[in-house]
């Protein structure tokens, strides 16, 4: 057997997203947000209405999976394999929306619930912190133990599990080495076979479910990432090499600039020359959100939106 990689945008939402998916989430967030009963969530239901498509029809989904507990509580599940310019931004702009949006015009305000917004990161988000999962919420300055917790931003950082097959020892432990290494397996191990959920999640990756075209196109997918990813990392080091501040930003962002148009060539053929102009003379951090635009853009115009 031979199994997705749930770092894919496609296969996360396949296995988290999808509507015999439930039981998966409830034992993801039980475990990552470290839950005991009486507070485990023993029931949610999956607010986006798209199932996991093709990747060709990917124009009417999204990267991220939206839930709400049997409390009423609203949870906002997201895989993030690219450490792209604005995500802490575009992460909390996110979490204000949906919890703003809960009310129609002319509702109070006491009809708001709390909402969690998980962010799963393939890099260290947070290098001066130890713990590979770690919680923001609005705290008392005098008093930290003073808390407004209607907003609550959760991050898992995968590069911070270093743990063994052998060393599995909680829920948790078993997800986070799910994450890590499914896409790599041949079989289920039985650590984590024992975990029905997570054996659930097995089922779903299955490679010998998806037809060959979507195969295809999800090989595609982890290609047109890791260009990415080693594109950003080529860039940082060019720029330590300048050795002034003024040659790093420049040198990040020509390389920048030179994969992003290298990966409109790809997916837009023609690639007019205003396209190309258009990326040359953006800066650094433009070109992070055109660069994220493009995991899910049809048009030249989608990519180049705000």
């Amino acid at each position: 057997m031979r199994f997705l990689n749930p770092k894919t945008d496609f296969a996360f939402k396949k296995i988290f997203g999808s509507k015999e998916s439930g039981d998966i989430l409830i034992s993801f967030l039980n475990a990552l947000l470290s839950l005991q009963p009486p507070h485990l969530i023993t029931s949610v239901q999956i607010l986006d209405p798209y199932l996991a498509p093709k990747i060709r029809g990917m124009k009417d989904t999204y990267l991220d999976v939206r839930v709400k507990d049997q409390n009423g509580r609203d949870y906002i599940v997201e895989m993030q394999v690219l450490n792209v310019a604005g995500l802490e931004k575009r992460l909390l702009y996110n979490i204000c929306k949906a919890y703003a949006n809960q009310l129609q015009q002319g509702e109070q305000y006491y009809l708001l619930t709390s909402v969690v917004a998980i962010t799963i990161t393939d890099f260290v988000m947070f290098g001066e912190l130890a713990s590979q999962i770690n919680r923001f919420m609005l705290r008392a300055a005098a008093n930290p133990e003073v808390a407004m917790d209607d907003l609550e931003l959760v991050f898992a950082e995968l590069p911070k599990f270093h743990k063994q097959e052998d060393q599995l020892e909680s829920v948790v432990d078993k997800w986070f080495y799910f994450m890590q290494h499914a896409g790599d397996l041949e079989m289920v191990p039985k650590t984590l076979a024992e975990e029905p959920a997570i054996n659930k999640a097995f089922a779903i990756a299955n490679k010998a479910s998806l037809t060959p075209e979507e195969l295809d196109d999800q090989e595609r997918r982890e290609i047109f990432i890791q260009d990415q990813r080693g594109a950003i990392m080529f860039a940082e080091q060019r720029g330590h090499q300048e050795g002034r501040q003024e040659g790093r930003q420049e040198g990040r962002q020509e390389e920048a600039a030179a994969l992003l148009t290298r990966l409109l060539r790809r997916k837009f053929v023609p690639l007019p020359e205003w396209a190309t102009a258009k990326v040359n003379t953006a800066d650094l951090e433009r070109i992070g959100v055109w660069s994220e635009n493009i995991l899910f853009a049809q048009s030249l115009e989608e990519v180049f939106a705000a």
